[in-house]
This record gives C-alpha cells, structure tokens and sequence, in this order.
C-alpha cells in the first residue's frame, strides 16, 4: 500500500467536517476542530473552494458549505450501484458471522422476492434461491417491508376483505391481524416470523435505507426450529440490524445517530 499524502488527508478531513451539524463552517471553525494552522486551512479552503467541493454561504460571511462537486461525484456513484451486487457481499459477511442463511429482499406488490442469498454451512438449513417470490405477508422480510409502506398505499395493496394466502398453519390470513403485527413491527424496527413461511424456519428481518431515507430492501436471517431460542433470536435480531445499516450505509444513507 502506498504512502498517504497528508495535503490529500487533510483536504478530505475538512469536506467530512461538512457532514456534522447544520453543514456550514468557517475558516476559524476548521482550524479548532482539526487542530491546522491558519495558513494551512486557508490555503486548503481556498483550493477547495476553486474546485467547486465548497462554496461560500450567501448572506453568511466567512462560512461555507459542500460546493456541487461532491453531489455531481455522489450521484455518479449512487448511478453505479447494484442493490443485488451489494445486498449478496453484505449477505455474505452476516452469514459467515452467524453461519445462518441470510436474504436481501425487495417488494413488489404484495409479494417479496430474493435478490440475494448466502446458504449457511450447516447440515440442516434453509433451501431456498435468489429470485424466489413468496407472499410477503408470510415472511419477515416481508412483513418488514410493508410496515414500512404509507397507511394509504398499505391500504391499497391488501385492503380489508383481502384474502392472505396462508403457506403453514401460523401464517397471518386475517388483514386485521397482519396490521396489527405490522404496527408492532414498524415501532421496533425489526420483523420477526415464526413458521409462517416454513413449518420449520424462523427468521429475523431489518429494514435497508436507500440515501433518501426510503426503505428499498429488507435484509433477514433465518434459522431452523432446532436452533432457534429467545437468546438466539436476540443475536441474529442485532446482527440483521448491523447488516441492513452496512448495506443502507452501502447506498448512501447516512444514520440520523
């Protein structure tokens, strides 16, 4: 690996000062918090500056914000992302942690289908395979995304006569039900589903963000009946979380934490 070179550093230390606070600073700002010379942000900033990555703030003497630069380098970026490509290597690195198989999903209408998967190793696992459709309802993955639909649309994709196919005995057929799950799931931020899919699986699901904040994806865990305990669930519960927020962080969404 090569040598960084510390001008390089620093420029690109000041622009990710930009992704704190209200996304103004002056000059004065950058030297506390970086801890430069005057003459060495100055110079920086300038620079800056010259080459569109910041731009002064009208009305604000002294203080800039990100130029058009980073948006017009942004956006090429965000044209060159693939949801699969990146939902299958996150996948991957949540199943080699907790050597269960793990699904990226995505919705379409009232079903989800599989753009991602990686098997876990054990003798006794999950079948399943990318591009599967299954009713969402039946599925964490599923229930995830349409908890994260608006009310109306929600409405409008199973209304209240709807039929909900059921695919084992503990899968949710009653619209009523369903909105009452989804209404918990949408509070905790996690789906969880018992057998409702497959007598003998269960599965965890969290939500992944695209840069506008909208849930494009859900990304779940799923564990055969004889590992499956509340401590288990609890573990892969966290780990789903940490995967959706890699692969959302992945499509450019930045957590308000």
């Amino acid at each position: 690996m090569g040598r960084l070179v510390p001008a390089v550093t620093r420029a690109l230390d000041i622009l990710e000062l930009f992704l704190d606070g209200d996304g103004t600073l002056s000059a004065p700002d950058i030297v506390r918090r970086l801890q430069l010379p005057r003459t060495t942000v100055h110079e920086l900033v300038t620079t800056l500056a010259a080459r569109g990555y910041i731009a002064p703030v009208p009305g604000r003497s002294g203080r800039y914000r990100l130029g058009v630069r980073p948006y017009q380098l942004g956006s090429r970026y965000a044209e060159q992302l693939d949801l699969a490509a990146e939902g299958q290597q996150v996948a991957r690195a949540v199943a080699e942690t907790c050597d269960e198989t793990v699904h990226v999903a995505i919705l379409e209408d009232t079903d989800v289908i599989y753009i991602a998967k990686v098997d876990s190793t054990h003798a006794v696992r999950m079948v399943s395979a990318a591009g599967r459709r299954l009713p969402a309802h039946c599925t964490s993955v599923g229930k995830m995304l349409l908890a994260s639909l608006p009310e109306r649309e929600l409405a409008a994709r199973i209304p209240d006569g709807a039929e909900l196919a059921a695919m084992t005995p503990h899968s949710i057929t009653d619209p009523a039900a369903l909105r009452e799950a989804l209404a918990g799931i949408r509070r905790r931020q996690i789906a969880v589903e018992s057998r409702e899919s497959n007598p003998d699986v269960s599965c965890v699901a969290a939500p992944v963000r695209d840069r506008t904040g909208q849930v494009v994806a859900a990304l779940s865990v799923s564990v055969p009946m004889i590992r499956w305990n509340d401590g288990r669930r609890a573990e892969l519960e966290q780990l789903a979380v940490k995967g959706a927020a890699e692969l959302s962080e992945r499509l450019g969404h930045r957590s308000a934490e």
